[in-house]
């Protein structure tokens, strides 16, 4: 949608894979009303430009759904990237070999030559995962407030997935459209993709995650653009734009601790099984199920303490653990900046004897360290920090 800039891109990396047996589904699209509104005529002319482009393109084969000429459009309440990404892999479904890969991309995405192989050779390596996470990486912009908001926002990321790896949650994944992929008999599998304005990404890898294991590593990376973006409810670009303005309560930094809780919960599961036990998730889940036990129909129906247990991480996915630290945030003080350097101090300083990847790494000064007022190179060595120990997790547990 409204992509000119980066559509030409794409398609040279397209050309310029190595491994080439594959073919491009793309959708072109728009709410059809945007015909009629003078301030969206130029984002339909944009489209039309792109969909001439790719009519023309000739370095693979290449179906277009045309979601965005006058007519064509989403009307009602079905519009949106959520849509667009299940109108493109249903179609997919329908005519592919189940063992065919989807592998989801936005127009904005970059990648190596060589990165459609290395997906193709994890897939075929794991047949038993139901999709690959693939590591990331943003570059940085030119403009210095689009640098300093994605380096806060994927500090904000990695910062929660280590965590969530820490405590051993099956749910220790983040959720990029432009960064997964999935044979077709697992999206056959979960009945396809439920289509939300934001976020589908993360509901789909969710619903995924319940049906089997996640292959999380990929010796290749994507790299998307990071580019202050309203066009969606929540992600990286309206994070950004918000964020640059100063407004980054939708994405804290938790307290360490409120991790651990979670982890004590985890351990108590077993127990449950033969009996009620109060754990520090309880009260949060009978609130959110107005349960008196929220455990007990899982307890009834489970046929022992194994599938009881899973159960109980199905109960509490990923939602409901991001929904869980949002309330238990609401009950905390501090600045952030403190309880991130609290939990490197904790986790990561030589004293805790804990392997720090980067030699070149510094352990920042708590005292003055701000998301906003430290330089863009400390903020970015630190996330260069967190991503190298996210690879490394991640490496060392290709299966999650």
């Amino acid at each position: 949608m409204d992509e000119p800039e980066w559509l030409p891109g794409l398609l040279r990396l397209l050309q310029k894979q190595n491994y080439r047996n594959f073919s491009l589904v793309v959708c072109v699209n728009q709410p059809d009303n945007w015909w009629r509104d003078p301030a969206h005529i130029t984002s339909c002319e944009n489209n039309a430009g792109s969909l001439a482009m790719l009519r023309k393109f000739s370095g693979c084969e290449v179906e277009v759904i045309d979601r965005s000429s006058l007519g064509a459009g989403w009307t009602g309440k079905r519009h949106g990237v959520g849509w667009a990404r299940k109108t493109i892999m249903d179609h997919i479904s329908e005519k592919a070999n189940p063992t065919d890969i989807i592998l989801s991309l936005d127009a904005d995405t970059v990648f190596s030559e060589t990165y459609f192989a290395t997906v193709a050779e994890n897939i075929l390596a794991h047949p038993m995962a139901t999709a690959l996470t693939i590591p990331y990486y943003h570059h940085l912009p030119d403009d210095q407030d689009a640098a300093r908001a994605i380096l806060r926002y994927e500090i904000y990321m990695r910062y929660y997935v280590l965590n969530l790896w820490r405590i051993k949650s099956p749910y220790a994944f983040t959720a990029l459209g432009s960064a997964m992929a999935l044979p077709v008999w697992s999206y056959r599998k979960v009945g396809g993709m439920t289509p939300k304005l934001s976020g589908e990404d993360f509901y789909f890898l969710q619903k995924v995650r319940k049906a089997g294991p996640l292959a999380c590593w990929n010796r290749e990376k994507v790299f998307p653009a990071a580019r202050f973006s309203s066009r969606v409810f929540f992600g990286t670009g309206p994070a950004m734009f918000r964020g640059a303005q100063g407004d980054w309560s939708s994405y804290p930094i938790y307290p360490y601790r409120l991790f651990d809780e979670i982890s004590e919960s985890y351990s108590q599961f077993p127990g449950i099984y033969l009996k009620p036990i109060e754990t520090p998730v309880t009260k949060f889940l009978r609130e959110q199920t107005g349960e008196a036990d929220p455990f007990a129909t899982m307890r009834k129906n489970s046929r022992d303490v194994q599938q009881f247990v899973r159960a109980c991480h199905e109960k509490f996915d990923g939602l409901r653990i991001l929904q869980y630290l949002k309330k238990r945030h609401q009950e905390e003080t501090g600045k952030d900046e403190d309880r991130f350097c609290e939990w490197l101090e904790t986790f990561y300083s030589t004293d805790a004897g804990c392997r720090i990847p980067d030699a070149g790494y510094r352990m920042p000064d708590k005292k003055k360290f701000s998301h906003n007022e430290s330089s863009l190179e400390d903020l970015d060595r630190l996330r260069n920090f967190l991503s190298q120990e996210e690879d490394r997790v991640r490496k060392a547990n290709p299966l999650l």
